[in-house]
């Protein structure tokens, strides 16, 4: 059983937390390589899916991960509920706790919002992504992600490149990263780091080509254009110069090197369209589509965790 009722952030995870989630991602892997992808294991359950952002990868996976464990869920729609009218977020939480609900899953442009709503009401809550504050889930994937693929899982080096400053998937990866004991270092411009990066303690580099024939994993991150003023961030010739990831840095990996993105892709600028468009031999280095597989498998063990046993 997990030592938490929900899952807020990287930091509340014990080291048996994390073991707990990745075992369990392996039976519901399993789950989902049948030809019927369905388990009982939440039926009677409902959980509410409350996004006040765009979401594709995020929203679905989680909408999967509960059906194929035959709970009820409820996609929320911010622009058309009662939001809109002047009703206060929590207004808006409790009438659905009121309505029975087990689980509420989160994201939210605003820092703490999951945290906040798990305090008002008490209930398990996921966060999906909380403003620049963390995503959690996408650590457990990802870190699910390189477990998999490494034997000697203990030694990894792994390199987070481009945009820290904006992207919560940097601070939770950092932080999980760094508790299972990988050598973690970052690669970004000044511009586009935070200003408190000595909290995180890692290596920083400037330029891929400083550690891409020395890292297991190249984690690269999506420019978010949309969360910062543009004139902040270098121009795209400069960020190809420094930090994409295109054909000839691929040429430079370690032979068991991977590449992973937590998507979308901005392709032309994190990584060329030679790279996305790999077939064949090399192919099996890029794994984002791996990610999001893995990602229905361990939103189904976190449900089944907090609400299953």
């Amino acid at each position: 059983m997990l030592s938490v009722k929900s899952i807020l952030n990287i930091e509340d995870l014990s080291l048996e937390d994390i073991d707990l989630v990745l075992s369990n991602t392996d039976s519901f892997l399993e789950v989902l390589g049948r030809d019927l992808k369905k388990v009982p294991t939440l039926r009677g359950k409902t959980i509410i899916n409350l996004f006040f952002e765009p979401s594709t990868r995020t929203k679905t996976s989680f909408e999967l991960a509960a059906k194929r464990m035959n709970a009820d869920l409820v996609n929320f729609s911010a622009p058309a509920s009662s939001l809109k009218k002047g009703e206060s977020i929590i207004d808006t939480v409790k009438t659905i706790i009121a309505m029975k609900v087990d689980l509420i899953i989160v994201r939210h442009p605003d820092s703490g919002a999951a945290k906040f709503i798990f305090i008002k009401t008490n209930i398990p809550v996921i966060n999906a992504g909380d403003g620049k504050n963390e995503h959690p889930t996408q650590a457990l994937l990802d870190l699910h992600t390189i477990k998999k693929r490494f034997k000697d899982f203990k030694k990894v080096k792994v390199a987070i490149v481009g945009d820290i400053l904006n992207s919560r998937v940097a601070r939770s990866n950092i932080k999980l990263f760094k508790k299972v004991g990988f050598d973690v270092s970052v690669v970004s411009p000044p511009m586009l780091l935070p200003e408190n990066m000595d909290y995180f303690n890692v290596d920083i580099k400037n330029n891929i080509d400083d550690v891409i024939g020395e890292v297991d994993v190249i984690y690269m991150l999506r420019m978010q254009f949309e969360r910062h003023n543009r004139e902040l961030y270098p121009s795209v010739r400069e960020y190809n110069e420094y930090l994409s990831l295109n054909m000839d840095r691929v040429s430079k990996m370690k032979k068991e090197s991977i590449v992973m993105h937590p998507g979308p892709v901005n392709r032309g600028i994190e990584i060329s369209e030679e790279v996305m468009n790999l077939s064949g031999k090399g192919s099996d280095r890029l794994l984002i589509n791996t990610q999001v597989t893995y990602g229905v498998a361990v939103r189904m063990a976190l449900l089944y965790l907090l609400l299953g046993q």
